[in-house]
């Protein structure tokens, strides 16, 4: 038991002796970018000072300009079939624009474009008892 208090007042004295780390951002001085992070960055896709053609070129997030950004408007759940149409079920799945429960859709169940053929799905399956 003695040894148990010795050892708990060692390591209670090491968390007190060490003192806290500073980040830069807390020290006074500006965050740095890594180069490697600069010039490997992914592409920005904004809409917003240029023309919504962005959005179609090859990698570019989805098709629709939506403030300023490409997105899919066929599968975010944010922008649903257009633009700022939040899907608002409980998991907030969109499939193919528009939005879905995949617990209970027949079409999507358990994910998008899984058609159960019995017609019923339950908790995202299909023939769930």
């Amino acid at each position: 038991m003695r040894s148990l208090a010795v050892l708990f007042i060692m390591a209670l004295a090491a968390v007190v002796i060490v003192p806290p780390v500073a980040t830069a951002g807390q020290a006074g001085l500006t965050p740095r970018r890594s180069r490697f992070l600069a010039a490997n960055a992914l592409p920005v896709y904004d809409c917003s000072k240029k023309s919504a053609s962005v959005c179609l070129e090859r990698g570019s997030p989805g098709a629709t300009c939506c403030g300023g950004q490409c997105v899919d408007a066929m599968s975010s759940p944010y922008h649903c079939g257009g633009c700022n149409k939040v899907c608002k079920s409980r998991r907030g799945n969109c499939c193919g624009g528009r939005c879905v429960d995949l617990d209970f859709d027949k079409d999507n169940c358990g994910r998008c474009g899984n058609q159960c053929s019995n017609k019923k799905c339950n908790y995202g399956f299909c023939d769930y008892a």
